[in-house]
């Protein structure tokens, strides 16, 4: 034990077993050292090196590898879906000085501005300036956010998830399952997807001939895979490609490759990196793009990904559909995270008279919307500042005006940020000529997994020879 780190574990109740440093009471994970002797790994920026290790980390980096076989692909082309260069009227806006930033994410080539950093800012306002700020996102989330309708479908092509008949082996989760099925859902009534009566005459033949199908699929940010395993069950896909720079366990991958005549193709690249007009199986093959939670500024990279750049026109980048593209659909989130850098449709903000550091205060108030409790409706709540001011009293600050906001309140604020953030990845590709709907895609959550467990609960009393009772669906107006 004399010999082991002193560094103690509270949650295990015990000091660390590895051995100490040196002359260091503490192992090479614990040792106490400043700062300034600790740098990025220039090929993985998630983890820091000692500066003086540095030169022999960088040969056995665990990441070296991947990273030189990822560059000698023909699809990888560093930042192309970045958004450099798309900075219009910057001189409108005040400069954030870099010593002000923190480091950079794993994605490395976007100006990356923390949480922190935009708190900071907001409580850096004047009162005055705050409520003019709140002011402003009312007027327009009023002027632009009104065609949002509720859209909750679960089609019938995907009933044998919804009823649990698939294999016992796969994950289950309600949430997930009524989430993925809904994106599915839309898709199909927006005429993207078909549905048959069975999955295996979908009509997702290459051959088919018809402009309406759909023989491949793309999903970013694809994680385990699960979306696409659902729509590879139900809707008889044949040609999947995902795309997630992050290694994960459990993926459907297995399940997916023991399909006859599925062909999977799993892209480990970030999106921000991705030429998707050089991935050659892809090449002239119409596909369907499609990404669930794609966090903050993922996104945008994805619509950005999804076009083709013709060229630039008076320094001008022009864009046009890629041809391939039968259809796109993006489940956002993580608002939050969203930077001015990478956003997709900076002008329109700059337009409503939304700044850059305004930018900065709306991402960071979407993290409000999850203060409230989703299993009522946020949106009968609305935002009273003159009553909170005047609790406050003249000389109350905007740090304490947050704090004395009800959570309802906080969410409802929330909500019109995340709205406006999307409608203006919506306008961008309205510009674009895409046919596009802004819907909310799910019902208060309570319901639908209450729906989800009815619809398992009567398909166990069909299995035993109980008549079921009568399915019903509440209209209620989503939260979520």
């Amino acid at each position: 034990m004399e010999s082991r780190c002193k560094f103690w574990l509270p949650r295990k109740n015990r000091f660390c077993a590895n051995a100490r440093l040196g002359d260091s009471f503490f192992c090479g994970n614990h040792n106490q050292r400043s700062d300034g002797q600790w740098i990025p790994c220039p090929i993985d920026p998630s983890h820091s090196v000692l500066k003086e290790n540095l030169e022999g980390h960088i040969k056995r980096c665990p990441l070296i590898k991947q990273v030189q076989s990822l560059t000698l692909q023909p699809f990888y082309q560093k930042g192309i879906n970045a958004g450099e260069g798309e900075d219009p009227e910057e001189e409108q806006t005040t400069n954030i000085s870099n010593s002000a930033l923190p480091s950079k994410p794993a994605s490395g080539t976007l100006d990356y501005v923390a949480s922190e950093f935009k708190r900071n800012a907001v409580y850096s306002m004047t009162v005055h300036e705050f409520y003019e700020l709140i002011g402003k996102i009312e007027s327009v989330h009023a002027l632009i956010c009104k065609d949002i309708r509720d859209s909750y479908k679960i089609p019938e092509a995907c009933g044998i998830w919804i009823k649990r008949e698939v294999d016992r082996k796969l994950p289950f989760q309600e949430k997930h399952v009524v989430q993925q099925a809904s994106i599915l859902g839309n898709l199909e009534e927006f005429g993207v997807l078909k549905s048959s009566a069975g999955t295996e005459t979908c009509g997702c033949d290459d051959s088919s001939g018809d402009d309406n199908v759909v023989p491949a699929v793309v999903e970013f940010g694809a994680g385990r895979g699960y979306l696409t395993q659902m729509l590879a069950d139900c809707y008889g896909i044949k040609r999947v490609f995902l795309v997630e720079r992050k290694a994960y366990k459990l993926k459907a991958d297995r399940s997916l490759r023991q399909k006859e005549r599925l062909v999977l193709e799993r892209l480990r690249i970030d999106i921000e990196d991705l030429n998707l007009n050089a991935v050659e199986p892809l090449h002239g093959v119409p596909y369907l793009a499609i990404g669930k939670h794609l966090c903050g500024p993922a996104t945008d990279l994805t619509l950005r990904c999804c076009l083709v750049e013709h060229g630039k026109q008076n320094n001008v980048p022009q864009y046009g559909v890629n041809p391939n593209l039968r259809g796109l659909a993006i489940a956002t989130c993580c608002h939050h995270l969203c930077q001015w850098k990478s956003y997709i449709n900076k002008q329109y903000l700059l337009d409503l008279g939304i700044t850059k550091e305004e930018f900065h205060a709306v991402t960071w108030f979407t993290s409000w919307a999850v203060d409230a409790d989703h299993g009522s409706d946020v949106s009968d709540c609305s935002f009273h500042p003159e009553s909170i001011q005047k609790n406050c009293g003249s000389d109350c600050e905007v740090e304490n005006i947050v704090r004395n906001m009800k959570a309802g309140e906080r969410a409802v604020l929330g909500f019109m940020c995340k709205q406006i953030i999307d409608m203006g990845r919506l306008m961008w590709m309205k510009e674009r000529g895409l046919g596009t709907q802004f819907v909310k895609y799910l019902e208060v959550l309570l319901d639908v997994q209450r729906q989800c467990r009815n619809v398992q609960k009567d398909n166990k009393m069909e299995m035993r020879g109980i008549e079921p009772r009568t399915s019903r669906m509440q209209s209620e107006r989503s939260t979520v």
